[in-house]
């Protein structure tokens, strides 16, 4: 597929950069970092009102823009190369598209628009088994007349402990695997829910844990039939996949760009070590990892707007998620570490910025299942579409 931005995007993609250039400093990442809450509110209020991001792929008929997955991977890749700290993937990537998925109209008139004003959502599906495919969904919902009981911890939760809105995957009592599986949407506040921080070694993007004991939530919190809702999960969970994805081509992106800019200053020997025909290899290197990597991501960026569109290619969209995720997560990961090494002895040092995305690209290598989990997804559909031929 032959690929360019259109004009818009392209000042969408420009936009991004500058606002996040200015907003988004080593230093601010640093400070917000150092918070439970994990992000500026101001900052956050910023986003809403002026850049109106929250909306950028909601529908017109709900208030949003009415724009593309294409144009969320741009804005998305330039925030891993900032490392934006903020509630967009959870909120956007998280609680928007679970609510385009399976929310019905009047579920949709509800809580998009409260989300394009500033209120923060997220999606809260693993259990406490570590794993990220829908075995993992542990909390249990059961049916009490006209509403529904939840109980359970789920954890690894992306802000889970500062959500506005959670939307929430529980399974029938019993059941296992794809079989009983429901989706809620309901506010953080509700009585019973309980909500901590969970720190991690990535602190540009943090988690919380929930703990729901018997919540009862009204029958219009039920996103989708009760008990059928493992295909929607599933459907948002692979357009999550492809944002992640996009987060993973920033931080390949500038892990080069640093580490490039820092050869070109240091010098050893009387020149500049940049000079020096080795380091120019690696750093070749790691513009292969990057430039293939954008592709794959907005390859995948492009099934994911026929998914929701319903065109003809959106059926490709769990395979091209898998791909995505697999090279990006590994072109992030091999950058920042090929960055650190070009820093020499100070790139771990917490003086330097490369720390920060050589762990933006491990947490986010491991959010939503690491490379080998998704090459196994990959070569269990060409199985299986060879079993069906």
């Amino acid at each position: 597929m032959e690929f360019s931005f259109t004009e818009e995007q392209q000042m969408i993609r420009d936009t991004a950069e500058a606002f996040l250039a200015e907003v988004s400093t080593s230093e601010a990442v640093r400070e917000a970092m150092a918070t439970e809450l994990g992000y500026d509110k101001a900052l956050w209020e910023r986003v809403c009102t002026e850049l109106y991001w929250p909306a950028m792929h909601i529908p017109e008929a709900y208030g949003g823009m009415g724009l593309g997955y294409v144009e969320l991977v741009a804005t998305l890749e330039q925030m891993g190369r900032y490392l934006f700290c903020s509630p967009f993937f959870s909120t956007v990537c998280l609680g928007v598209n679970a609510l385009l998925v399976a929310g019905n109209e009047e579920q949709k008139s509800v809580w998009l628009p409260q989300i394009i004003e500033g209120k923060t959502a997220t999606l809260a599906y693993t259990g406490t088994s570590g794993l990220w495919g829908l075995d993992t969904v542990d909390g249990v919902c059961v049916t009490d007349g006209d509403s529904y009981r939840l109980n359970g911890r789920w954890r690894y939760v992306p802000d889970g402990h500062s959500a506005d809105v959670i939307v929430l995957a529980a399974r029938k009592p019993g059941s296992t695997g794809v079989e009983g599986i429901s989706l809620f949407v309901l506010p953080a506040e509700t009585p019973g829910v309980s909500r901590t921080w969970l720190p991690t070694m990535d602190q540009t993007r943090k988690q919380g844990e929930l703990l729901l004991e018997d919540v009862a939530v009204p029958a219009a919190a039920l996103l989708g039939e009760f008990g059928e809702g493992a295909a929607l999960l599933q459907s948002v969970i692979n357009l999550a996949t492809v944002a992640v994805a996009a987060d993973q081509v920033g931080v390949a992106q500038q892990s080069l760009d640093s580490a490039v800019s820092y050869m070109q200053e240091r010098v050893q020997f009387g020149r500049v070590i940049a000079s020096y025909q080795a380091l120019k290899h690696k750093a070749a290197d790691m513009m292969l990892k990057a430039e293939a990597a954008k592709s794959a991501a907005y390859y995948a960026a492009c099934v994911a707007d026929e998914h929701l569109s319903g065109g003809p290619m959106g059926g490709e969209l769990p395979e091209a998620a898998s791909i995505a995720k697999a090279y990006c997560s590994e072109a992030a990961f091999f950058n920042a570490g090929c960055g650190i090494q070009l820093h020499g002895g100070v790139g771990f040092t917490e003086e330097y910025d490369i720390q920060l995305y050589f762990k933006r690209a491990k947490s986010g290598e491991t959010l939503l299942g690491d490379a080998a989990l998704h090459r196994e997804r990959v070569a269990a559909s060409l199985l299986d579409g060879g079993a069906a031929a």
